[in-house]
């Protein structure tokens, strides 16, 4: 077996998707780097002999069948995939639209779940792959005006969970990367969606709110280029991590969630602890 890996990455036309793709080419690998327009992924990562492109809107099964076999026709095997594309879709839930909400999950949660249907006979016969899900910190831990992303991002964390048991007997492993705030293009006008403000009662905390996230955007401290190649070094793993926390600030709150939880628990223990039937 060569080192050398076959990597199936989505939403690789820009933002961290592209330091994705680039970081594999970079340690040897060849890549299968898909987004809604194929060429503009070509150009986003630059020529490669060890590079596919491929057209792949997430939301659609049919668009991921057909880049997994054209993954397979070109390379024979799919060893990793990295389930990246996503979006962002911010405000309060009152004000969110059910077409905004079904957006968020459609893209953050459905479209992982696409791909990854199409990719595992592939897995399920090699007896082997990785399946990569980049979460967030938002999948850790709910934030006011992040009802939509976090939603999208518990669910993808629980799927993930769930999945690992039912995959890890084929020889396949799962990892949920979870980035703090990385300088990508999530929070640009492209890829973050606002809730049309609609109810007065929010109107006092709205105003901050989206002024924080509108600035945040290239402020943020992450280096995308150092986590793609982290995500290298995790993937080089055996076994991989099955969670990568990313960023000392993904840090801070995933510590912050663990003392909130072990204090609810405690809190609780002779209440939750009283609740068997009397035998």
């Amino acid at each position: 077996m060569t080192s050398k890996k076959i990597w199936f990455i989505t939403g690789a036309g820009r933002g961290m998707g592209t330091d994705f793709a680039k970081a594999a080419l970079a340690a040897g690998h060849a890549v299968v780097a898909s987004g809604r327009d194929s060429e503009r992924v070509s150009a986003a990562i630059g020529p490669s002999n060890d590079l596919l492109a491929v057209k792949l809107d997430v939301t659609s099964s049919a668009d991921a069948e057909a880049a997994v076999r054209a993954a397979v026709d070109r390379f024979g095997r799919i060893d990793v995939l990295v389930n990246n594309a996503a979006n962002f879709y911010a405000g309060y839930f009152e004000e969110l639209t059910p077409e905004q909400m079904d957006r968020q999950l459609t893209t953050s949660l459905l479209g992982p779940m696409n791909v990854t249907r199409a990719v595992l006979p592939v897995m399920r016969k090699q007896r082997s792959g990785q399946i990569i899900s980049i979460s967030s910190s938002a999948g850790l831990a709910g934030f006011e005006f992040g009802t939509a992303y976090a939603a999208s991002k518990f669910g993808l964390e629980g799927w993930m969970d769930s999945l690992h048991a039912e995959v890890a007997p084929f020889g396949i492993t799962t990892t949920v990367v979870n980035p703090g705030f990385f300088r990508t293009e999530l929070l640009t006008e492209q890829s973050t969606n606002y809730a049309e403000p609609s109810i007065q009662d929010y109107d006092e905390r709205r105003a901050p709110l989206l002024a924080f996230w509108k600035a945040q955007n290239g402020k943020q401290s992450g280096d995308p280029a150092k986590l793609a190649r982290a995500l290298i070094t995790i993937a080089g793993e055996n076994p991989p991590p099955r969670r990568f926390i990313a960023g000392a600030d993904a840090i801070a709150t995933a510590e912050q969630k663990i003392a909130e939880l072990t204090a609810q628990i405690e809190a609780y223990r002779d209440l939750s602890g009283s609740l068997d039937l009397d035998v």
